[in-house]
């Protein structure tokens, strides 16, 4: 079959968790870094929205199965204090943070590390771009116009819903993704860290 968009079913989370490894590499297939715990990524980047916000996960499926999504969540600030009361907790008893030389920790065990210090920075004016949003396609569906589809839709539902306006944070290193969001009419607000943070009034 041709692949579709559609609403997130219950079932679909361990297949939004692989794609999640699949891009964790700045968007590359980060399967060779996190042999040792697959779902390490997923645990911030998919599962908190899923819970969340589940009105605002959109999937793509072709034949072979989920094959990309886009997750978003209206009030970013509610969010993540969904995250720190509810989500959190049980991450940091289950995995404990790494001790040692940081310069020496594997990318798993840094992502451990940001189980216990989450970075929950939103680009200003928050009022203006209260949401936020990001998707990850598996290579064999990229270039095909979904990426756009599927914002496309999310940003309708997101404006539905009230939202004045969205932001998202890429890799500065990520500069297909930088050229895509451009396109789509998202602009640079500002750099933290080693992201970009790019918005779209609504």
């Amino acid at each position: 079959m041709t692949a579709v968009i559609r609403d997130f079913h219950s079932g679909d989370e361990q297949a939004a968790n692989h794609i999640c490894l699949k891009t964790g590499d700045h968007g590359k297939d980060g399967t060779p870094f996190y042999k040792e715990d697959p779902d390490v990524l997923g645990r911030i980047y998919v599962a908190p929205y899923l819970k969340f916000s589940p009105e605002l996960a959109l999937m793509v499926e072709d034949e072979e199965g989920v094959c990309g999504y886009s997750l978003a969540t209206l009030d970013s600030h509610q969010f993540f204090e969904f995250y720190e009361q509810e989500h959190r907790p049980a991450l940091c008893l289950q995995f404990p943070n790494p001790t040692g030389d940081p310069s020496t920790w594997t990318r798993v065990q840094q992502v451990y590390h940001d189980y216990h210090a989450p970075d929950y920075f939103c680009p200003e004016p928050y009022e203006q771009y209260p949401s936020h949003l990001h998707i990850d396609f598996l290579e064999r569906v990229r270039g095909q116009g979904l990426g756009r589809k599927i914002i496309e839709q999310l940003l309708e539902r997101l404006r539905s819903m009230g939202s004045p306006g969205v932001h998202l944070g890429l890799s500065k290193i990520n500069e297909p993704a930088y050229a895509f969001y451009l396109a789509l009419g998202f602009q640079e607000l500002t750099r933290h860290g080693n992201c970009i943070y790019m918005g779209m009034k609504l």
